[in-house]
């Protein structure tokens, strides 16, 4: 396992520069859950388990962390990935190589440390690799299920990421964090013997694979509220400010020159006078 080596000012630069090319490369952002999250974040440590689709996902849980949650931010990382980037270490990221067992165990006792204080959120990608979207079932693996048996302390966030081409040139990034899901109960542990933050919960059934399953079904289910925002946000004149509970907390600028330059063409290449239609041979056609 290679541990994270985070450095503060490094953070604060890397961070700022992902939310610069976030805002750069979407024309908008749109959020669910962030303001309950920020606050649940102030109250707990934080186990944020979520999809995995795209090469931009590290970068935007790095900009969520820094700048929406105002947390701690760490992430676990494929080792073989760290050792090609390993700045990303710099930034909070831990690395694990999931094909060693003892690797594994590591990884897991080293989030479960992390997780000790209110305002630190660690982030898992469950399903280990990059996957579509809207692949069912999302695939989920049981380290995610594992850190939160441990990590008794932490609340366990649900976390949908989507990236979607619409109506416009650039395409826009959707982000919803769900409700926590529900805390296990250990062997023989009383309710009581949960940490106060935790005793609310409703009880979940034990195992690691049903924490696992429950996990997956929560992501699943904010994956489908972003599909249903979407859906919405297509019979809309532009991009309403609220759509099903999302908020745009980024909209790019229309491109001025951009606009210019397709009403310049259009003017252009407008016809001058009507079209009398051609058949092939030269003839003229129908005008009915």
């Amino acid at each position: 396992m290679i541990p994270a080596r985070k450095h503060r000012w490094f953070n604060a630069w890397f961070a700022a520069h992902a939310r610069s090319r976030i805002h750069g490369a979407f024309g908008a952002v749109l959020a669910r859950g962030v303001e309950a999250a920020r606050a649940l974040s102030a109250e707990a440590p934080l186990l944020l388990v979520a999809n995995h689709s795209s090469w931009w996902d590290p970068l935007v849980i790095l900009h969520v962390s820094q700048h929406l949650l105002g947390a701690d931010g760490y992430a676990m990382m494929n080792a073989d990935n760290l050792r090609r980037l390993p700045f990303f270490a710099l930034v909070g990221a831990f690395g694990v190589d999931l094909d060693l067992p003892a690797d594994g165990t590591a990884a897991i006792r080293y989030a479960a440390r992390l997780l000790d204080r209110p305002g630190r959120v660690v982030w898992i990608f469950a399903q280990g690799q990059e996957r579509p979207s809207d692949e069912r079932p999302l695939g989920f693996r049981a380290g995610a299920a594992q850190i939160a048996r441990v990590a008794r302390r932490a609340r366990v966030l649900p976390v949908a990421l989507r990236y979607e081409l619409a109506g416009e040139e650039r395409p826009r990034l959707y982000l919803a964090i769900g409700e926590p899901v529900a805390a296990p109960l250990g062997p023989r542990e009383p309710a009581a013997a949960r940490a106060p933050e935790q005793a609310a919960a409703p009880r979940a059934p034990r195992g690691t694979e049903a924490v696992r399953a429950a996990q997956e079904l929560a992501v699943t289910a904010e994956l489908d509220r972003i599909h249903r925002a979407i859906g919405k946000a297509a019979g809309a004149a532009g991009l309403p400010l609220d759509v099903d509970g999302f908020r745009w907390i980024h909209r790019a600028s229309p491109s001025l020159v951009g606009r210019a330059a397709e009403r310049l063409l259009a003017h252009w290449t407008r016809p001058r006078e009507p079209l009398t239609p051609r058949l092939p041979g030269g003839r003229r056609g129908d005008r009915s």
